[in-house]
């Protein structure tokens, strides 16, 4: 949107220490159990029109690359072996800690930790290669240190590194990743290069629900097809999420839904008004309006990813045009300048703009009413209110006005 060329990466983990569990507990191999989170993953992206990033590499297809980093990680000095498996010494690392303001002074050394995941109040050396005897044979590879599998974390420093360099700009992520995932990056990636890793990290706060966070065990988890299952629609998921800033909670309902799906009807009315201008001439205030809105919309990007900020740019050009509307002061011209404002930010967002779906009625919703406009001529209030009613039982609801009657969906 400003002007960058954006290289994305978003990492598949298909073999940590839950999912061979899960696999074995399943009858399955890793690829026989993963492949299926990983097309509901895919499907969730498409229902939420997520763009695609430009590499989505699984760890089971770069074992090879996590075996180079640890080999040179062991060239510099940051390994040691223990039990036929692989850690990293966290006392070889200086810096170790400075992302998460993490006191790492009392570590004791040699303390170490062989799961993925371990407590976050403790910093302690992690494993790099897990000699896992007790493991299938689809689980485990061969490396020069042994036949095993590689730890959590390394996965993810090798596959960013592949695709990105060994310096790159964003790392994202969860503020739960901060410690110890993120420093464990940190930790092995410059480790191995002697590069600085990332320029810039973004934490985003945890997703709440009832002020709680989210979690199968609370009971409060609730999946994507579980919230369509509900009735509410996929753009007013992405409208509520993308509206939040990712520095703050997202304190999750199905109450903050309805107000975005009524949000967007906002947004999806104007853009369906502007039809309805109809003076000749130039742009005229719209013009301002619409630089206005570019540049408040902008800002408010560049300011930290101030989404909620952008979307009140948004929300103002729409109130001044459906006020110039309402004035008859927005001419054809100006319209069509409104239109492209907005379908510029829409870049941005994918939400802002009627999907083809709404634009049209159903051959049935398209007879209701047509009905209904037939009985208003004839005057007949009851039939034309009978056919207002089964169109509001289909979801699509009517707006009399000076201009002619307009619908839109049921939120």
């Amino acid at each position: 949107h400003l002007g960058y060329r954006v290289n994305g990466v978003l990492n598949i983990t298909d073999v940590d220490d839950r999912i061979i569990q899960q696999a074995v507990a399943a009858q399955k191999d890793i690829q026989g159990f993963t492949e299926e989170w990983i097309r509901a993953l895919d499907e969730d992206m498409a229902t939420l029109r997520l763009e695609r990033p430009e590499h989505m590499p699984r760890a089971t297809d770069h074992v090879p690359e996590m075996i180079d980093v640890i080999e040179r990680l062991t060239a510099n000095g940051h390994t040691y072996e223990a039990d036929g498996s692989i850690y990293f010494r966290i006392a070889s690392f200086p810096d170790y800690g400075r992302l998460s303001g993490l006191d790492v002074a009392g570590i004791k050394d040699g303390a170490r930790v062989d799961t993925d995941k371990y407590d976050k109040e403790t910093a302690r050396d992690f494993v790099l290669w897990k000699l896992k005897s007790d493991e299938p044979e689809w689980a485990q590879w061969e490396a020069p240190f042994g036949k095993g599998r590689p730890g959590w974390h390394i996965e993810c420093s090798a596959m960013s590194m592949k695709y990105l360099g060994e310096t790159f700009d964003v790392h994202v992520g969860g503020e739960d990743l901060i410690f110890p995932h993120h420093e464990n990056e940190i930790a092995q990636s410059q480790g191995a290069t002697g590069h600085p890793f990332v320029r810039h990290w973004m934490h985003v706060k945890h997703l709440l629900i009832d002020d709680e966070t989210m979690s199968k065990s609370k009971g409060n988890f609730f999946t994507i097809p579980d919230i369509l299952e509900r009735g509410h629609r996929p753009d007013a998921i992405r409208y509520l999420l993308a509206g939040s800033h990712y520095r703050k909670p997202l304190n999750f309902g199905f109450e903050g839904l309805h107000q975005a799906a009524a949000a967007l009807e906002r947004i999806h009315g104007l853009v369906q008004r502007l039809g309805e201008a109809e003076a000749e001439g130039t742009e005229g205030p719209a013009a301002a309006a619409c630089e206005d809105a570019r540049k408040a919309f902008d800002a408010a990007l560049a300011d930290d990813l101030n989404t909620p900020e952008a979307l009140a740019a948004v929300h103002g050009l729409v109130g001044g045009a459906n006020a110039l509307l309402a004035e008859g002061q927005l001419t054809r011209a100006g319209a069509e300048a409104v239109r492209s404002t907005i379908e510029a930010m829409d870049e941005v967002f994918g939400v802002l703009l009627p999907s083809a779906v709404e634009d049209r009625l159903s051959a049935e919703e398209q007879a209701l009413f047509d009905e209904r406009q037939e009985a208003r001529r004839q005057r007949d209030f009851a039939r034309a209110d009978e056919a207002r009613a089964r169109l509001e039982g289909l979801g699509v609801l009517l707006e009399d006005t000076p201009r002619g009657t307009r619908w839109r969906r049921k939120s």
